[in-house]
Protein backbone atom coordinates (compact mmCIF):
# COMPACT_ATOMS: atom_id res chain seq x y z
CA UNK A 1 0.00 0.00 0.00
CA UNK A 2 1.02 3.60 -0.24
CA UNK A 3 1.71 6.75 1.67
CA UNK A 4 -1.81 7.96 0.86
CA UNK A 5 -3.17 6.91 4.24
CA UNK A 6 -5.79 8.70 6.24
CA UNK A 7 -6.59 7.78 9.85
CA UNK A 8 -9.90 8.50 11.51
CA UNK A 9 -10.46 10.10 14.87
CA UNK A 10 -12.12 11.78 12.99
CA UNK A 11 -10.57 11.45 9.52
CA UNK A 12 -8.77 14.58 8.38
CA UNK A 13 -8.74 15.60 4.75
CA UNK A 14 -6.37 13.58 2.58
CA UNK A 15 -2.84 14.81 3.23
CA UNK A 16 -0.87 11.70 3.96
CA UNK A 17 -2.90 11.09 7.09
CA UNK A 18 -0.84 13.27 9.40
CA UNK A 19 0.23 16.88 9.56
CA UNK A 20 3.31 17.32 7.44
CA UNK A 21 2.52 14.13 5.53
CA UNK A 22 3.20 13.79 1.83
CA UNK A 23 1.11 15.93 -0.45
CA UNK A 24 -1.48 14.18 -2.55
CA UNK A 25 -1.92 14.82 -6.25
CA UNK A 26 -5.19 15.73 -7.96
CA UNK A 27 -6.13 12.17 -9.05
CA UNK A 28 -5.73 10.89 -5.48
CA UNK A 29 -7.78 13.79 -4.15
CA UNK A 30 -10.54 13.12 -6.69
CA UNK A 31 -10.74 9.41 -5.88
CA UNK A 32 -10.63 10.17 -2.14
CA UNK A 33 -13.59 12.52 -2.58
CA UNK A 34 -15.48 9.73 -4.39
CA UNK A 35 -14.65 7.29 -1.59
CA UNK A 36 -15.98 9.66 1.06
CA UNK A 37 -19.04 10.40 -1.07
CA UNK A 38 -19.81 6.67 -1.30
CA UNK A 39 -19.20 6.11 2.42
CA UNK A 40 -21.72 8.84 3.15
CA UNK A 41 -24.40 6.77 1.36
CA UNK A 42 -24.08 3.87 3.83
CA UNK A 43 -26.22 4.00 6.95
CA UNK A 44 -26.49 1.89 10.05
CA UNK A 45 -30.17 0.86 9.79
CA UNK A 46 -30.64 1.66 13.48
CA UNK A 47 -29.12 5.17 13.35
CA UNK A 48 -30.14 7.90 10.85
CA UNK A 49 -26.54 9.01 10.21
CA UNK A 50 -24.08 7.68 7.64
CA UNK A 51 -21.08 5.56 8.68
CA UNK A 52 -18.57 8.25 7.72
CA UNK A 53 -20.14 11.00 9.84
CA UNK A 54 -20.69 8.53 12.68
CA UNK A 55 -16.90 8.16 12.80
CA UNK A 56 -16.97 4.45 12.04
CA UNK A 57 -14.32 4.70 9.30
CA UNK A 58 -10.87 4.64 10.89
CA UNK A 59 -8.56 4.28 7.87
CA UNK A 60 -8.66 4.83 4.13
CA UNK A 61 -5.54 3.70 2.30
CA UNK A 62 -4.99 3.82 -1.45
CA UNK A 63 -2.17 2.09 -3.30
CA UNK A 64 0.29 4.33 -5.14
CA UNK A 65 -1.39 3.50 -8.46
CA UNK A 66 -4.83 4.29 -6.94
CA UNK A 67 -6.28 0.88 -7.88
CA UNK A 68 -6.28 -0.83 -4.47
CA UNK A 69 -8.23 0.42 -1.49
CA UNK A 70 -8.10 -0.73 2.13
CA UNK A 71 -10.64 0.59 4.62
CA UNK A 72 -10.69 -0.11 8.35
CA UNK A 73 -13.97 0.55 10.06
CA UNK A 74 -15.78 -0.35 13.23
CA UNK A 75 -19.32 -0.60 14.54
CA UNK A 76 -20.94 1.39 17.32
CA UNK A 77 -20.99 -1.85 19.36
CA UNK A 78 -18.99 -5.08 18.93
CA UNK A 79 -22.21 -7.10 18.94
CA UNK A 80 -23.90 -5.04 16.20
CA UNK A 81 -26.39 -7.40 14.52
CA UNK A 82 -26.13 -5.44 11.25
CA UNK A 83 -22.32 -5.56 10.94
CA UNK A 84 -22.24 -7.99 7.99
CA UNK A 85 -24.90 -6.00 6.15
CA UNK A 86 -23.10 -2.69 6.71
CA UNK A 87 -19.68 -4.07 5.70
CA UNK A 88 -21.11 -5.58 2.51
CA UNK A 89 -22.91 -2.33 1.68
CA UNK A 90 -19.64 -0.40 2.13
CA UNK A 91 -17.74 -2.92 -0.01
CA UNK A 92 -20.30 -2.84 -2.84
CA UNK A 93 -20.49 0.95 -2.90
CA UNK A 94 -16.70 1.33 -2.95
CA UNK A 95 -16.31 -1.34 -5.64
CA UNK A 96 -18.56 0.78 -7.87
CA UNK A 97 -15.90 3.52 -8.02
CA UNK A 98 -14.29 3.49 -11.44
CA UNK A 99 -10.60 2.60 -11.37
CA UNK A 100 -10.58 0.63 -8.13
CA UNK A 101 -9.59 -2.96 -8.89
CA UNK A 102 -9.42 -4.23 -5.31
CA UNK A 103 -11.42 -3.13 -2.28
CA UNK A 104 -10.78 -4.57 1.18
CA UNK A 105 -13.04 -3.56 4.06
CA UNK A 106 -11.74 -4.65 7.45
CA UNK A 107 -13.76 -4.71 10.66
CA UNK A 108 -11.70 -3.50 13.62
CA UNK A 109 -12.58 -2.73 17.23
CA UNK A 110 -9.55 -0.72 18.32
CA UNK A 111 -9.72 1.99 19.19
CA UNK A 112 -13.15 1.50 20.69
CA UNK A 113 -15.73 3.74 19.04
CA UNK A 114 -17.12 6.61 21.10
CA UNK A 115 -19.53 9.44 20.34
CA UNK A 116 -16.52 11.78 20.30
CA UNK A 117 -15.62 10.30 16.89
CA UNK A 118 -18.81 11.63 15.30
CA UNK A 119 -18.79 14.77 13.20
CA UNK A 120 -20.48 17.85 14.62
CA UNK A 121 -23.22 17.46 11.99
CA UNK A 122 -23.92 13.90 13.17
CA UNK A 123 -24.07 15.01 16.79
CA UNK A 124 -26.51 17.78 15.88
CA UNK A 125 -28.69 15.39 13.89
CA UNK A 126 -28.85 12.98 16.82
CA UNK A 127 -29.55 15.77 19.32
CA UNK A 128 -26.25 15.36 21.15
CA UNK A 129 -25.30 19.05 20.89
Amino acid sequence: MSNNTTSRQPLPSLAGGVEGGPSVGEPASEIYDKIVEMLKTVYDPEIPVNVYDLGLVYRIELSDDLTQLDVDMTMTAPSCPMADFILEDVRQKLESIEGLATVNVNLVFEPEWTQDMMTEEAKLELGLL
